[in-house]
């Protein structure tokens, strides 16, 4: 099963994609994409309901959190009211052990994305402020990556032996899929989503059409 673990819809303050023009779009392209997770920007988005997009194109909507770090960017899936009481997801500079001791003892999983992006990478931190233990899954393939950042992840990612997964980072709707995540099991709901990632059964795949 194949997801797109990092999207942002209209939601985001710089996202461009409608929900349901993604979903056009993965059907129009025969993208080999199950569904995707909605990982909007400094927010948790507990309104929107997209279970009427998930019959009517045979997807998996799924929604998370993209917040931000003194270490860089996190993705948390699992997102619940303990977590969303537990620290400020508006918050610019959350300390990154605290937001990932947080997701843990609520149930979630929180791992960096993009990390070796400058500035709000994770492996740029590590450079100038030394490693965070509690850290064992990274994003390795970003969509929206620049020649060179996603080769560091995953190379950084071997250093340390943690595990990668991939996603698109989409604001646009001709984006989603460049990078997802395969998953040996099959995942309809959040939870399963975070047993999944817990679990380490999944990788990091590329979709994207050779140039």
């Amino acid at each position: 099963m194949i997801l797109d673990l990092h999207t942002h819809s209209v939601r985001s303050d710089d996202g461009r994609a409608k929900v349901d023009n993604y979903c056009q779009w993965i059907r129009k392209k025969e993208l080999p994409l199950d569904g995707m997770v909605l990982t909007e920007h400094r927010q948790w988005d507990d309104t929107s309901d997209y279970r009427d997009l998930e019959d009517r194109y045979g997807l998996v909507i799924l929604k998370a959190s993209e917040v931000e770090t003194d270490y860089g960017h996190v993705l948390v899936f699992g997102v619940n009211e303990d977590l969303v009481n537990s620290f400020d997801f508006a918050r610019i500079d959350n300390p990154l052990p605290e937001v990932l001791a947080a997701a843990e003892r609520c149930g979630a999983f929180a791992a960096p994305c993009h990390p070796g992006r400058r500035n709000v990478g994770l492996f740029a931190h590590y450079e100038r402020k030394g490693v965070v233990d509690a850290v064992h899954t990274v994003e390795v393939l970003n969509g929206g990556s620049i020649p060179g950042e996603d080769e560091l992840s995953v190379e950084k990612a071997a250093e340390h032996g943690y595990r990668g997964f991939g996603g698109s980072d989409s604001h646009i709707v001709s984006r989603i899929g460049f990078c997802a995540t395969e998953f040996d099991d099959t995942v309809t709901d959040i939870d399963g989503l975070v047993a999944a990632l817990y679990g380490g059964r999944f990788r990091a795949v590329s979709l994207r059409e050779p140039v």
